[in-house]
């Protein structure tokens, strides 16, 4: 569906500044994610951090033509082309726009929200509907101010029904949300704990979440949920809703007298209309039943018969949350994202790839896309102009429909009718980033599992959209024009090098600092091009310092001397150092009384260009150590002046870490450095951040133990009953802290924790659970939401950076991405 630019003029009653005739297909508000130039509106949003204006010449370079601002740029004659929509708020119009667009359909609609569930119930509403209608849902989780005007710019004329989610963090914003949804079918999921701290109580929230609703003909709940039931009781804005129910206690519409749980799979019967009906669900957990049973109401409800919604709920797929990083065979990547197939969901995937620098060669394996609603010819023309757009270097195509259209792609590919075809026959893999894309029927698991790198069942798991949260949590601390340096030293505190920076890079932080020269070589060969600042530069390591343009932190006259001869003997001026002041930590760094021959000798030193200068706070964590804290920013202010007082250029300075941001408002200076907290801990505000890292293995066997026998090396571990132990493939050399022996350390065994039992070995450990019900293959969580690693550490009388710098680099990593 397409508008023309002087129609959305009108919509949003701006003023346009010229009236070049486009035709608009795309909204975009990430320069970062464009896919047709010529067809996309721009809006220009202006938050706190970033300001959408910043990108308006870049995204003229790359064919954008049509742009909402608050704001003209000052060069508006260079954009001889384009179109500008002034508006007083660009957020707001992004919304306007959304409503009108919402307006011209006729449609059910359904709404989600809830504190947990809301992802899975919509994907699972669109597998079930999607068979025989056409239907658009919100990409992941657009679910937010911003996420959901993208979302319901997704209906076309074929839109046959819509599900939408909605998230919201605070007061006033479900409002919002309501007037662009308008849905006419509603379902509120349950009520958690994520974002208490701006609301009131419990009840508070579940009004705010209600008020997605207040327009609905249809409201979608559990009774069990009293809370919720309560509140949509007394709320009189709900008079005029049909309430349609479902419970396992009290009288409901739809009411689940039996839940029968089998090994891989759940049998759920109820009455509806005084009939007895079933379903069966290939799932055992809890939260699966309860989303399963909002999804069965809904089909009730849409009249869909009994036998029908049994053999769709039989064939309910697991959603795949996140996108999936993780290592390949023959140096390759593997994303792994089989979450759903549609171009919205490719576009997202695509951009996710495009972060990746690790490797140069960009390979797609793309599945037919199901249940489009478009043309088959139009549909893979797209989708060839997005993989352009996109700069891929090879698609493999499985498929039948895919297939039938190999002419449109002009990239180097190649096809194949059925995942098993391509399993036969795999065409070779070497330094690739390969995007695995397929619906769920195509069942790319399959290809998943034979191109990644094998390795033994311990793994950690990194969730790249908390580390973005972070990220974004510290921003929101930063004074304006207040740079940022990131700290990816040590693996990335065990996070992994490659990945964080790309992220880190694809966010535009400003610098980036390891621990030594190799770790910064490693990055640029990785295609990271942010300015480096290596802490401890070795003179061995200089030319290579030098070679990959990285940046020496100079903590001494020793430093100093030897990096100037490598400079002079590369014949180069200007070269960027930052020089490292000891303002107390009695580490590295210069002293106050040296600072005058500092001078000295760096004004006969054209060959240097002071980037920045910084020191290093001794406990800016610790409240009670505060005056000595502010007598180090004396100190450093002091020392700072002196040397910025004699050179003519521009010199940065920083002093505050993590817990420093948080505390030190008015010492951010120039930059501040992000380390630690990026990764989930603050001894100041651990409820603003997300946890990044979850430890977990897998119970390789389960054993009786006879009271008296003793378990591991040198009968540490003697059971004083008879006991049930589980054998782990975990232990100290992966970095499961020894000193966790004996009863010290607990893990998690599906929700309760288990005490280690005996020594830890080399390989392996054994836990106790003799009161928890598990089975070999069960998932156990050394560290993670469930047992957070702060826990651990306070065990061990240390710190969770020892912690997380301990896991060994033969853990796999795996990175997600929601």
């Amino acid at each position: 569906m397409q508008y023309e630019i002087s129609e959305i003029n009108n919509i949003l009653k701006g003023t346009l500044t010229k009236s070049v005739d486009y035709k608009i297909r795309y909204l975009l508000i990430d320069s970062r994610t464009l896919i047709a130039p010529e067809e996309t509106l721009f809006f220009a949003i202006t938050g706190k951090r970033n300001n959408g204006h910043n990108f308006i010449e870049t995204l003229y370079n790359s064919r954008v033509r049509n742009f909402v601002v608050s704001e003209l740029p000052k060069n508006i004659n260079d954009f001889v082309d384009a179109n500008f929509i002034l508006v007083e708020d660009t957020s707001k119009a992004l919304q306007e726009l959304s409503i009108h667009h919402r307006l011209r359909f006729n449609i059910p609609v359904i709404g989600i929200a809830g504190s947990n569930g809301k992802t899975i119930i919509k994907e699972w509403i669109y597998d079930l509907l999607s068979q025989d209608r056409s239907v658009v849902r919100s990409p992941r989780s657009f679910n937010s101010q911003y996420g959901v005007p993208l979302s319901v710019w997704l209906l076309t004329e074929n839109t046959e029904i819509a599900v939408f989610e909605a998230g919201i963090s605070k007061l006033d914003e479900m409002s919002k949300l309501e007037k662009i949804i308008k849905p006419t079918i509603g379902i509120i999921t349950n009520i958690g704990e994520a974002h208490q701290e701006n609301f009131i109580d419990y009840r508070h929230k579940i009004s705010e979440k209600l008020k997605l609703f207040q327009n609905c003909k249809t409201l979608i709940y559990c009774r069990d949920h009293q809370l919720i039931e309560t509140q949509v009781q007394v709320d009189s804005q709900y008079t005029n809703c049909e309430y349609l129910t479902w419970s396992t206690k009290y009288p409901a519409d739809l009411f689940v007298n039996k839940i029968n749980k089998q090994e891989n799979s759940t049998s759920i019967s109820a009455k509806f209309n005084n009939k007895e009906i079933n379903i069966n669900i290939p799932f055992v957990d809890d939260a699966s039943v309860e989303n399963s049973i909002h999804c069965w109401l809904l089909m009730l409800h849409l009249n869909y018969n009994a036998d029908n919604i049994s053999r769709l709920f039989n064939n309910l797929s697991q959603v795949a949350m996140r996108l999936e990083l993780k290592e390949g065979r023959d140096n390759c990547t593997i994303i792994n994202d089989s979450y759903n197939s549609d171009i919205s969901s490719l576009n997202i995937a695509l951009d996710f790839l495009n972060q990746q620098k690790q490797q140069k060669n960009k390979t797609v394996v793309l599945s037919d896309i199901l249940q489009s609603g478009k043309d088959i010819t139009a549909l893979y023309s797209e989708v060839s102009d997005l993989l352009s757009q996109k700069k891929i270097d090879r698609l493999i195509g499985i498929g039948k429909d895919i297939k039938s259209q190999a002419n449109l792609f002009k990239l180097k590919s190649c096809f194949f009718e059925s995942t098993e075809e391509f399993l036969s026959t795999i065409p070779k893999f070497e330094n690739d980033i390969i995007l695995l894309k397929g619906a769920r029927k195509f069942e790319f698991e399959k290809i998943s599992n034979t191109l990644q790198q094998k390795v033994h069942e311990t793994v950690l798991e990194i969730n790249l959209n908390s580390v973005v949260d972070n990220l974004n949590y510290y921003k929101s601390q930063l004074n304006k024009d207040v740079q940022l340096m990131v700290m990816v030293k040590a693996f990335s505190y065990g996070s992994g090098m490659y990945e964080i920076a790309n992220l880190l890079q694809y966010h535009h932080v400003d610098y980036l600092t390891v621990a030594f020269a190799d770790e910064g070589v490693e990055l640029r060969k990785a295609g990271i091009s942010l300015p480096i600042m290596v802490m401890n530069p070795e003179k061995y390591s200089f030319d290579a310092l030098i070679k990959y343009r990285l940046e020496p932190e100079i903590y001494s006259f020793s430093v100093l001397n030897e990096f100037y001869d490598a400079i002079r003997k590369n014949s180069l001026v200007m070269y960027p150092v930052h020089l490292k002041i000891d303002t107390g930590m009695k580490r590295l760094g210069f002293e106050e009384e040296e600072i005058d021959e500092l001078i000295k000798n760096l004004e006969t030193k054209p060959e240097f260009k002071i980037k920045t200068i910084f020191s290093h706070l001794v406990a800016s964590d610790d409240a009670q150590h505060d005056t000595f804290t502010q007598n180090q920013f004396y100190k450093f202010d002091r020392i700072t002046k002196k040397i910025k007082s004699i050179f003519d250029y521009k010199i940065l300075i920083h002093i505050l870490n993590s817990s420093g941001i948080e505390r030190f408002k008015n010492a951010q200076y120039d930059m501040v450095r992000l380390g630690i907290g990026l990764y989930g801990f603050s001894p100041n505000n651990q409820n603003k951040l997300k946890n990044v890292s979850v430890l977990k293995t897998v119970i390789s066997q389960i054993k009786t133990v006879k009271a008296g026998d003793s378990i591991g090396y040198n009968r540490k571990g003697i059971a004083e009953k008879d006991i049930k132990i589980a054998i782990l493939p975990i232990g100290y050399a992966d970095g499961l802290n020894r000193k966790l022996s004996n009863g010290k350390g607990e893990l998690s065994v599906n929700g309760k924790l288990a005490k280690i039992i005996g020594n830890i070995c080399m390989d392996m450990c054994m836990i106790d659970i003799t009161n928890i019900e598990a089975k070999e293959g069960d998932r156990v969580i050394i560290f993670g939401n469930e047992n957070p690693v702060y826990k651990m550490a306070d065990a061990l009388g240390t710190i969770p950076y020892e912690i997380l710098t301990s896991i060994s680099q033969r853990v796999k990593r795996v990175y997600f991405h929601e």
